[in-house]
């Protein structure tokens, strides 16, 4: 689904399992190494996202696939063009669980390519 705007009304976060679990203790997520490093969260869009788990996460296993609501973010949230000239959502601000709508394992196919589940907009 997508707000009056055009953006998506749920984005994703790709995420090692053990970083999540992590921040699940605190309550409150401030993003990968690659995120800190950055100075914003890196999100994708359902259309983003099996792209951005190729490029990035090739070959990894144990990782998370995290959804979350665009409405719960605030003015932190912006969206900037990235990868092709593609608007991508980051975030300027850590972000705490009432944000997050699930998170489900993302394994490896057979094949390599990560299984995602079913990715509403």
């Amino acid at each position: 689904m997508k707000n009056s705007g055009g953006k998506a009304r749920t984005i994703y976060k790709i995420c090692p399992r053990a970083l999540w679990q992590d921040a699940d203790q605190k309550g409150v997520f401030a993003g990968a190494p690659i995120d800190i490093a950055d100075g914003y969260i890196h999100f994708s869009t359902a259309n983003q996202v099996r792209e951005t788990a190729a490029k990035h996460f090739g070959g990894e296993t144990d990782l998370v696939l995290v959804a979350i609501a665009t409405g719960k973010l605030g003015k932190a949230l912006r969206w900037e063009k990235s990868r092709g000239g593609a608007l991508f959502p980051h975030l300027y601000a850590p972000f705490d669980f009432e944000a997050v709508i699930w998170v489900k394992p993302l394994p490896p196919g057979p094949t390599g390519e990560h299984l995602f589940p079913e990715l509403p907009e």
